[in-house]
């Protein structure tokens, strides 16, 4: 049986109701689910400050900002993936200018397919980017107990005159010993001696 995913979460920006209604309709069952939808930038960035969204689509003009703008703010400050849509005549000039910020830009009229498509790429990007995002943080927990470990290292070999391998293997031995991580070791050393 196939891992259960968690929801991808869509927040839909558009003056007309009528066209979030029809762009939640694109949008299948419970793998995009809530989908909220705002009619102004404004709204929009109100809404962002207290819910995560992994997919948010615009659909300009809107009454307070032609949706461009919108784009690039929340490409600055958030992960999300973000999808365009703009009449077909400024299509080229708004994908231009918002490509390098990761704004998937369509133009109007476009069909559910095409939306439904672009936000699956969005979709396959969000989850990379949520891969990359676990792993930095890994690593840098990892760093920073190593880092950690090696002060305490240099605390050992300063204060009480071991070699960097006898320091080294002195954590080692106490953590198995104790059961824990060489960060705690570290931390325990460095609050005893520094």
């Amino acid at each position: 049986m196939p891992e259960q995913k968690e929801p991808y979460r869509v927040l839909v920006v558009s003056s007309s109701a009528k066209y979030s209604k029809l762009l939640g309709e694109c949008l299948p069952g419970p793998q995009y689910f809530p989908i909220d939808c705002v009619a102004t930038a404004g709204e929009a960035k109100r809404r962002l400050i207290s819910t995560h969204y992994s997919i948010i689509i615009i659909n300009s003009p809107l009454e307070d900002d032609f949706g461009s703008r919108l784009a690039l703010d929340i490409s600055a400050q958030y992960t999300a993936g973000i999808l365009l849509l703009v009449k077909a005549e400024l299509f080229e000039q708004t994908a231009y200018g918002v490509e390098d910020s990761g704004v998937v830009t369509l133009p109007k009229p476009t069909s559910r397919q095409m939306v439904y498509s672009a936000v699956k790429m969005l979709t396959a990007v969000q989850a990379k980017i949520q891969k990359i995002q676990r792993e930095t943080v890994s690593l840098k927990s990892r760093m920073e107990e190593i880092r950690l470990v090696n002060r305490a290292k240099w605390v050992l070999i300063d204060r009480l005159k071991m070699t960097e391998p006898e320091a080294h293997r002195y954590i080692e031995k106490q953590a198995m010993d104790r059961c824990v991580k060489k960060s705690q070791v570290a931390q325990s050393i460095l609050r005893t001696y520094e």
